[in-house]
C-alpha cells in the first residue's frame, strides 16, 4: 500500500528538520513524501533542499494560507491513503506509517485516527497532554469535538468522492472536513489504539480567549454547513475534555 504523506510549512526552520526526518525513518518502504512550502523568508528551504533526494515532492510558493497549501499537496498526491503531518510536529517512532498500513489491511474502512501526545519544545520527551482517539463517537462532533487530525490517515478515494479542504476556513477547516467525511457522508473509521504523532503545544488554534472564540465561531460554522445546529456553549464544553486530557498524560 502506497502512503502519500503531505507536510505543508511557512518559515519553519526551527522544527522542520525533525518533521522531514520523522517521516524519512519510516521502515514502511512505499511512502511518498510531499513538502509544501509557502515562500518561506526564513532558512527553511536550505533546509528543505539538504533532503531534496528524498522528498518526492517539494514545492515553495505563496499561498493562500495552510488549507490552501494542503491542497496543493493532495492535488499532487499519487497514494492509495493520504496523511498530513504538520511542520512542528513527528511521527512518534519509525513503525508509524507500517502500523497505519498493517490497520488499514485487516479493516476494509476508509479511514483511521490514533493517539497523540503534546510535548515541549525545551522538554521533548515530557508529555503534557495526551490526546486519544479512543472515546470518539459521532456525537463528539456536537460539541465541536473531533479525533485528533495529526493522526487521520484517509484513502484518496474518499477525497475524490467527498471534497478537499475548504480554504475559505482560516483555522477549523479540519475539523469541517473530519465533519463532513464522518458525520455527513458517513465514511467508514477504525481507531488504532498507539501513538501515532508527537505535536508541539502552540499553533495556530492556540491563542487565548480570543482565540478561542475565533475557532469556535468557525467550528460553530463547519456544523452549519453540514447540517448540524448547535449552540456556542456547547461547544465550549469541549474544553472540559482537553482539561481531562492535560490530567490524564497516559492512555
Amino acid at each position: 500500500m502506497k502512503v502519500s504523506i503531505i507536510t505543508v510549512v511557512y518559515n519553519g526552520e526551527a522544527t522542520i528538520a525533525e518533521a522531514v526526518e520523522s517521516v524519512l525513518i519510516q521502515d514502511h518502504t512505499d511512502i511518498e513524501y510531499i513538502v509544501i512550502d509557502g515562500g518561506s523568508k526564513d532558512r527553511t528551504l536550505e533546509i528543505l533542499n539538504r533532503y531534496r533526494d528524498r522528498i518526492d515532492v517539494l514545492v515553495s510558493e505563496p499561498d493562500k494560507g495552510i488549507y490552501d497549501a494542503m491542497n496543493k499537496g493532495l492535488a499532487r498526491t499519487s497514494g492509495d491513503v493520504v496523511g498530513i503531518l504538520n511542520a512542528d510536529d513527528k511521527y512518534a517512532d519509525a513503525g508509524a506509517i507500517s502500523a497505519v498500513v498493517a490497520a488499514f489491511a485487516a479493516k476494509d474502512v476508509d479511514c483511521l485516527f490514533a493517539d497523540l501526545t503534546f510535548f515541549k519544545t525545551e522538554a521533548p520527551e515530557k508529555v503534557v497532554r495526551y490526546y486519544s482517539g479512543k472515546d470518539f463517537k459521532l456525537k463528539r462532533f456536537e460539541y465541536g469535538d473531533m479525533p485528533p487530525h495529526p493522526t487521520f490517515f484517509v484513502k484518496w478515494s474518499l477525497y475524490q468522492r467527498h471534497g478537499i479542504f475548504d480554504s475559505s476556513y482560516r483555522i477549523c477547516a479540519d475539523f469541517e472536513l473530519m465533519m463532513r467525511f464522518l458525520y455527513t457522508h458517513k465514511a467508514s473509521w477504525t481507531y488504532l489504539p498507539r501513538v501515532l504523532v508527537r505535536m508541539r503545544t502552540g499553533g495556530a488554534s492556540d491563542g487565548g480567549l480570543k482565540g478561542r472564540m475565533k475557532v469556535n465561531k468557525e467550528i460553530q460554522r463547519g456544523m452549519q454547513q453540514n447540517g448540524l445546529k448547535a449552540p456556542m456553549w456547547k461547544i465550549w464544553l469541549k474544553y472540559v475534555r482537553k482539561v481531562w486530557q492535560l490530567v490524564r498524560r497516559t492512555r
